[in-house]
């Protein structure tokens, strides 16, 4: 697929059961549209919110058998009905972008956590009713390395996220739980002034040992997962996995460092998708 957006990991890609790529790429659209309405362009909040509402209602015509208004919701509508797809876990993809709009600080690890319930464990679910995988075990798994590559996302996001408000004008988004800035010293200024001191360090080493361990909690599914499916999962763990490494080796200064993937790292991703334990 063309993909305009940065992406860090693969999205239906080559790897997949060729069955498979047109679903991957309906739920893909769906929510790469949604995501887009909630954090691009200039709009107000409001405006944001409506244009997702208007999302919603087409999920709501998917659920009385309709044809939605639209080419993407068209192709989600023949995606859900081929493979019986769950339409709730859509409908907490929009909630989790509903938020972005209206909520930019999360109190505690817990409270983000909840919020990556809705904005990336959904994606997890659904690609594992495409598998035929759904079982209690395989959907725990599923969401640890969903919740893990969003907060991979958001910590290689942070300067990102804290310039991105409706008027383009800082404060935005601070994903960082309060109560953990709180335990290593850290406040807004650290943001504000792009100070990567030893508190800041601290608290982004803690951030990043954290999403790792959520990342091993959820590999065991990679090797649950037959043929295909299973090696584009390993590249995608391996590839949130580096994205940690890059954030440690700039020392933790995501303010004028970026971690991302580049050309270099799929080698090193391959080789460790091959020898993944």
């Amino acid at each position: 697929m063309s993909v305009e957006h940065y992406e860090n990991f693969p999205v239906a890609s080559k790897l997949m059961p060729p069955a498979l790529r047109e679903p991957v790429a309906a739920i893909y659209w769906f929510a790469r549209h949604a995501d887009d309405l909630a954090d691009e362009g200039d709009a107000a909040p409001e405006a944001r919110l409506a244009a997702l509402e208007l999302c919603r209602e087409q999920l709501r015509i998917i659920e009385r058998g309709g044809e939605p208004d639209d080419l993407i919701h068209r192709r989600l509508a023949r995606a859900v009905r081929q493979w019986s797809l769950p339409l709730p876990l859509f409908h907490d993809l929009l909630d989790a972008f509903a938020q972005d709009v209206v909520q930019t600080r999360y109190a505690s690890h817990a409270e983000l956590l909840d919020y990556c319930r809705r904005s990336a464990n959904p994606i997890g679910r659904l690609l594992l009713c495409l598998y035929k995988e759904d079982d209690a075990a395989s959907l725990a798994q599923s969401d640890a390395i969903c919740s893990a590559l969003q907060l991979i996302n958001h910590w290689q996001d942070v300067a990102i996220d804290w310039r991105k408000n409706a008027d383009g004008i800082p404060p935005g988004r601070v994903y960082i739980p309060l109560d953990a800035m709180a335990r290593f010293g850290v406040t807004e200024a650290h943001l504000a002034q792009s100070d990567c001191d030893a508190a800041f360090r601290a608290l982004m080493k803690h951030l990043v040992d954290d999403a790792r361990s959520l990342m091993h909690a959820g590999m065991p599914l990679a090797r649950t997962l037959p043929g295909r499916t299973g090696w584009e999962l390993r590249l995608v763990v391996q590839g949130g996995l580096r994205i940690l490494q890059r954030i440690e080796q700039v020392d933790y200064d995501v303010f004028r460092h970026r971690p991302k993937l580049g050309r270099a790292d799929w080698p090193v991703i391959g080789w460790k998708a091959l020898n993944y334990p």
